[in-house]
């Protein structure tokens, strides 16, 4: 729903965005992006910084950065996330409940998809959990904290960037939590770009971070710039030891463009998920069920996750048929609309939904012409908000119209799958699968060897694991640089010890 077409007398509220230590808020510009979500109206004020600002601010991060937060451990590192982290798990808290009231009218989504979801990812960042992230990437965690033995022989340490700036996309609510963990566990100063579709959750957490431990207040900033920014952006660039950043390929090819060739540019781009499910999951009892899960996939936060499924590829040869598989499916995705509706769609992606209908409306009709019988189908009406397309020809990946549009796509056997996928390496990355154990070992090495970076069960495409490796990336290690002291250099400091004979 524009701004424009909000009902008369609807409530406005308006928050500041944005976390600026050290820089007096009366000394800022201000920017109003407005969102109406039903009967409300939400301004949120962003900052615009001018390039001496944010000169400034960046090395006021990095030197507070290597004051205060360097210095920790990474298990003190650890427990101030936790601590912020059970806050946000608190529904009683106010940081938790104005998150609730606040980013379902940011983002559109259903209220309640919004709380489950904010539920389900914070609980990745708990201590547990991110012992585990630092554990997947290094074998000896007290490498982030001073130098420690190496098998070659010799000592070695992990150093964070001092300063490591983010680009964070707002497609789906909170997103920014990820990069900003990240470089808390390796020790960075860290300055993140608010997008401008959900400006608000990345500066509430660095407030929270301020308030459990107060030493850490200068360690980090929250600003925001327009589109791909001007001088402002290039002020913080040039400072950057390393830049990471989410978005389209577009966007991401205009920041590296903007870097110093000497600057680390890790860029995480638009990718494609996709299912397969096996003849062996396609029984009475199990195939509803599979749909079910499925469906969940589809539904959370209406396909904007890069891990969210566009295409099932199912199995022909079990008790429930592919056909009759995509007909639970659209009737989960229709339960679902019922629980959690599908957030307002602007004229842009009604259109899209609507011009991939059509198209596969015409690709049905052309196959009636030519065969006799229609290989395409579509499952519901224009008006559902969901869609499900059926097809019982071999068709290559290729995205739906997101907002809940899925295919299902009949195959004789899934080693047929990669034949589908092939030519799409660089926007693989997560794959569901209901199989067997040993069918699933089977196209582990088919998939992986095609470009996915991530096997997933069906129902878990969109709740990442904690430490996954994010498009088949290291989420720490990427973002440190080893330093090493050889064997030859302890050698040759023995001779000059006070006992050396």
């Amino acid at each position: 729903m524009t701004p424009e077409a909000a009902a008369p007398g609807t409530a406005v509220q308006r928050v500041r965005a944005g976390y600026l230590p050290g820089i007096d808020a009366q000394d800022v510009a201000w920017q109003v992006l407005p969102f109406v979500q039903g009967g409300a109206r939400l301004e949120v004020e962003v900052p615009v910084l001018t390039p001496a600002q944010m000169d400034a601010l960046a090395r006021r991060v990095r030197e507070a950065a290597a004051r205060h937060l360097q210095p920790m451990a990474v298990e003190q590192v650890i427990a101030v996330i936790d601590r912020a982290i059970a806050r946000l798990l608190d529904r009683s808290d106010p940081a938790r409940q104005q998150a609730e009231a606040l980013l379902p009218i940011v983002s559109g989504y259903d209220a309640e998809m919004v709380r489950l979801g904010l539920t389900g990812f914070f609980k990745t960042f708990r201590a547990p959990q991110l012992r585990r992230f630092v554990a997947e990437d290094f074998s000896n965690p007290l490498v982030l904290d001073g130098f420690q033995p190496a098998p070659k022989g010799g000592a070695v340490r992990a150093f964070g960037p001092g300063l490591l700036v983010h680009s964070w996309a707002g497609n789906v609510p909170a997103l920014a939590l990820w990069s900003f963990v990240c470089g808390l566990l390796v020790k960075a100063g860290s300055i993140g770009k608010l997008p401008s579709a959900e400006p608000l959750f990345a500066g509430w957490f660095a407030q929270l971070l301020a308030e459990v431990h107060p030493p850490l207040a200068d360690c980090f900033a929250v600003v925001w710039w327009k589109g791909a920014g001007g001088d402002d952006a290039a002020a913080l660039y040039a400072q950057a030891d390393t830049v990471l950043a989410y978005g389209g390929n577009d966007a991401l090819d205009a920041i590296r463009r903007r870097l110093p060739v000497t600057t680390r540019f890790l860029p995480h781009g638009h990718k494609l998920g996709f299912g397969m499910v096996s003849a062996a999951a396609l029984d009475a009892l199990d195939a509803p069920a599979v749909a079910r899960r499925a469906a969940w996939d589809v539904m959370r936060y209406d396909q904007q996750g890069c891990y969210s499924p566009h295409v099932f590829y199912v199995q022909r040869g079990g008790a429930v048929s592919p056909r009759a598989f995509a007909g639970y499916l659209a009737g989960e995705l229709a339960q679902l609309a019922r629980r959690f509706p599908r957030r307002a769609l602007d004229v842009e992606e009604s259109a899209a939904v609507a011009g991939w209908r059509q198209a596969l409306e015409w690709r049905g009709l052309s196959a009636a012409g030519g065969h006799g019988a229609a290989a395409d189908e579509l499952i519901g009406t224009p008006g559902d908000p969901w869609s499900v397309a059926y097809s019982d020809a071999p068709q290559p990946l290729a995205p739906t119209a997101l907002q809940r549009s899925v295919q299902v796509v009949a195959v004789d056997a899934l080693d047929d799958v990669p034949n589908a996928i092939a030519g799409h390496a660089s926007l693989l990355q997560t794959a569901g699968i209901a199989a067997t154990p040993e069918e699933l070992q089977h196209l582990a090495a088919l998939l992986g060897a095609a470009g996915v970076t991530r096997i997933a069960a069906i129902g878990a495409m969109s709740v990442p694991e904690a430490g996954w490796h994010h498009d088949g990336r290291f989420n720490l290690l990427d973002l440190v640089r080893m330093v090493e002291i050889e064997q030859s250099a302890e050698s040759a400091a023995e001779t000059f010890a006070p006992y050396a004979d």
